[in-house]
């Protein structure tokens, strides 16, 4: 039996990426899954590899009455939903503070932080019926250290960490999980995007952001949308029953600080230079 079986997902941002990836797993493990994005032909084509796990549902989860129209189809085809992940995003806006504009502001916000108050808003009320459930959402390492991303997805991020943890104080005490991951460097086609690039050229970038990220952590590899989707695995599972209001950093060890061998170079460096100084052995 797996994990999930007999539970029920919505996946935001579902059909590439990280989305993809948990939806495989998802249905993998015994979910239904509803596929929630806005790229049709990847989510209907996705639905289909899925066969009976899967549907796709045309979803822009800046609108709310898009949101809630995806909820309703989970709970009204499969009568409850276990798992909310509001997973979907997009980062396209870089430069100092003030290149940014507002319609860049707003259209960010709109889905990276509007997209994730919405699906927890229409989730909840079919969750709070079950007295169950597992919201997940994704934010990232930018929302908890600067350096990781531009200024409006950093903001949105550690914004979705705070109101992911303050959900989960309200809705924990009817029975309903709120966590959140924050991934590292992970390989996906966002990053196409990110950098001005076509869609069309997502699976090429992503071969070449695994070389470029792959020396940037503790763990020498590139993190992939599978080690995100094994996160989402664990907080959607019942192996999570008591883990409310965290914030889960997937991300090999990136953030923990100064890489061992580059402090140890450093060091070696410092030392050298002390050396070298007119003096120094004399007065050690």
């Amino acid at each position: 039996m797996g994990r999930l079986e007999g539970k029920v997902a919505v996946i935001t941002g579902g059909a590439s990426g990280i989305g993809a990836a948990c939806v495989r797993l998802f249905a993998q493990e015994g979910a239904r899954v509803v596929i929630a994005d806005i790229l049709d032909q990847k989510g209907e084509c996705l639905a289909k590899e899925m066969g009976e796990s899967a549907t796709y549902f045309h979803t822009d989860v800046s609108l709310e009455p898009e949101v809630k129209a995806a909820v309703d189809l989970a709970a009204g085809r499969f009568g409850r939903i276990d798992c909310m992940f509001n997973n979907a995003g997009f980062a396209r806006a870089h430069g100092g503070i003030e290149q940014i504009s507002v319609e860049d502001w707003e259209g960010h916000m709109a889905v990276l932080l509007r997209g994730v108050f919405l699906g927890m808003k229409h989730a909840a009320p079919v969750m709070r019926r079950q007295g169950s459930g597992s919201i997940i959402n994704t934010a990232s390492v930018a929302g908890i250290q600067t350096g990781y991303g531009g200024h409006i997805y950093s903001a949105a991020k550690a914004a979705v960490i705070h109101l992911t943890r303050s959900v989960a104080m309200e809705l924990g005490e009817v029975g309903v999980r709120v966590n959140c991951i924050c991934p590292g460097g992970i390989a996906t086609p966002i990053f196409a995007r990110a950098f001005g690039l076509s869609p069309d050229a997502a699976d090429q970038t992503v071969e070449l952001v695994k070389a470029a990220l792959v020396n940037n952590q503790p763990i020498r590899r590139t993190g992939l949308p599978e080690d995100i989707a094994a996160a989402a695995l664990w907080l959607a599972s019942d192996d999570s029953s008591f883990v409310n209001g965290h914030a889960l950093v997937v991300d090999g060890g990136m953030t923990g600080g100064r890489m061992w061998s580059v402090a140890q170079a450093g060091f070696a460096q410092l030392a050298a230079a002390m050396g070298a100084m007119p003096g120094t052995a004399q007065r050690a």
